[in-house]
């Protein structure tokens, strides 16, 4: 039922999105401003219920039929993550691979990869290196992604991001608040399939993670 809302809400806003665009080149100049701050707002509005979706579905585990292959997986969020690494001066390093597979449909495995891999990459400064090491063994497979300079360092430095969040405009608390629901959703999409999740410093500003796939939920060993 909650879905269904849900679904009901963002018709009429991604019509009101529509419409500012279209009116934001036809208003006064001294109005445009006032056009393009609601048309930011509306699209936040429009991103956060797209969130609530995703938490409910996240919520219900698909049928054990859907079954993705980790590694593809993996090696397909880096490549889309790529262009933003670039950007932000960060390097993508992916060592080792495995077999094992998630009973998720493949595109929420790649959606939890992908909100667990970009705050690492944000997290950075220019010049970083986000480490991704993916292995397996009679238990399962592993994969561990932590930032070049190591857990420790970069805790020190989620540290004093929080530190400088007191007193933060609401827009960034926003997105602080946008990035743990990113996390929770990626969290439960994979330990409802069964694996297990632990983050470096207890989930907030993650400074890395490490995904346990055990070897019932994987292939089976060779």
């Amino acid at each position: 039922m909650l879905g269904e809302l849900l679904h009901s809400l963002s018709q009429p806003l991604t019509s009101l999105r529509c419409s500012l665009e279209l009116s934001i080149e036809e208003v006064a100049e001294q109005q445009q401003e006032s056009v393009s701050v609601a048309l930011q707002q509306t699209e936040k509005v429009i991103g956060m219920i797209q969130l609530m979706r995703e938490y409910l579905d996240a919520e219900q585990p698909g049928p054990e039929v859907h079954v993705a292959a980790l590694a593809p997986a993996l090696r397909s969020v880096i490549d889309e993550l790529s262009s933003i690494a670039e950007v932000r001066d960060v390097q993508l390093r992916l060592m080792g691979t495995c077999t094992a597979a998630v009973p998720v449909p493949e595109s929420r495995l790649r959606l939890a990869l992908q909100y667990l891999i970009a705050p690492m990459i944000e997290a950075q400064p220019a010049g970083g290196e986000v480490m991704l090491l993916l292995g397996e063994s009679p238990a399962g497979a592993v994969l561990r992604v932590e930032g070049a300079r190591g857990f420790r360092e970069l805790e020190r430095s989620a540290t004093q991001t929080k530190r400088n969040l007191v007193g933060a405009t609401s827009a960034s608390v926003s997105v602080s608040t946008l990035c743990r629901v990113r996390l929770a959703i990626a969290s439960r999409v994979l330990e409802n399939a069964g694996a297990s999740l632990v983050f470096g410093d207890g989930g907030v500003n993650p400074t890395g993670f490490v995904l346990r796939i055990p070897r019932r939920v994987g292939t089976p060993a060779r």
